[in-house]
């Protein structure tokens, strides 16, 4: 079951498979001159016409159809290998006209180990449906998944608007309302959790459910060296820190709003953002409880039916 414990202590080459959101899936670095991620550039000398030829809208019903038939697709750039990041954030945006009411956004790839190892010079984001909010207490159903894994985050709650392309960490700190402990299912609907980077940006950095605790003020608490504890039926399976996101979550999440501000895009008051999986994420399934556990900030606890 969900529940809370506060105060508790402790272009796209080749397919991979990744731990989670995206952090093991390679792709190549942004070109420069190219603002990104988002939109692209118009065609020029050199471009390839096949990669003007995706058509966004059927990769966008493609994937809403993985979703609602529950079953896992082939990555889009088996049949598309011309599909690019900035053209995937071109199908995310058409899933997120879809969506309906947004909670908030959520960061993807965070890790600058990672990124050197996969190839890539900055984080992926996506947005949060407010329908994939499970409450505190609330079972996950895995029935209504395809292949879940979850992931510790830390989760900020904008307390005002915040927009603009040169937002600092120290502008989302001052901005937030607070910050909790939170755990992302991720839901990949590529088989495995194969794919590019284009593929898991195209398919909204594989977000689906999440669930977050109650917030706590950032008054006195470095975010960058908070311990994090990952358990799965009672046994620990991974451990952090605060700063495994980007070397700060604020600097995760002040990355955001400089790329939503290329897209006259901002957080709005009231929006969380989930600041970077902090772990590798762990499969789950039936019968499974998942607790995350972050130093400060308490503790969330996930069971599955």
């Amino acid at each position: 079951m969900a529940g809370e414990h506060p105060g508790r202590a402790r272009g796209c080459p080749g397919a991979w498979a990744p731990d989670s959101d995206g952090r093991a899936a390679r792709g190549p670095s942004h070109e420069p001159g190219r603002r990104v991620p988002g939109r692209v550039r118009p065609a020029g000398p050199g471009d390839s016409e096949d990669r003007m030829s995706v058509n966004v809208s059927e990769l966008a019903a493609r994937l809403s159809k993985a979703v609602a038939d529950r079953t896992a697709i082939t990555k889009l750039t088996d049949e598309f290998p011309e599909l690019d990041i900035p053209t995937g954030y071109r199908v995310q945006r058409e899933l997120r006209s879809a969506a309906g009411e947004i909670a908030g956004w959520k960061l993807g790839v965070t890790s600058r180990a990672k990124q050197a190892q996969v190839g890539v010079d900055s984080p992926i984001y996506g947005f949060l449906p407010a329908a994939g909010a499970v409450d505190l207490g609330e079972p996950l159903d895995t029935s209504a998944l395809i292949q879940p894994r979850c992931e510790p985050e830390i989760v900020f709650t904008l307390g005002r608007d915040l927009k603009g392309p040169h937002v600092t960490a120290a502008d989302v700190v001052a901005a937030s309302s607070g910050v909790a402990v939170g755990i992302e299912v991720l839901d990949s609907r590529f088989m495995d959790y194969g794919f590019t980077m284009a593929d898991v940006v195209a398919d909204n950095t594989s977000a689906s459910r999440f669930v977050v605790g109650v917030p706590v003020t950032t008054s006195g608490v470095d975010l960058r060296l908070v311990g994090v504890l990952l358990e799965k039926n009672g046994e620990v399976v991974a451990t952090a820190s605060g700063a495994a996101s980007l070397g700060h979550p604020a600097a995760a999440v002040a990355w955001l709003v400089r790329q939503l501000a290329a897209e006259d895009e901002g957080l709005a008051a009231g929006q969380i953002v989930l600041s970077g999986g902090l772990t590798a994420a762990v499969p789950v399934r039936p019968g499974d409880v998942v607790t995350a556990t972050i130093d400060r900030l308490g503790s969330v606890e996930l069971g599955c039916r």
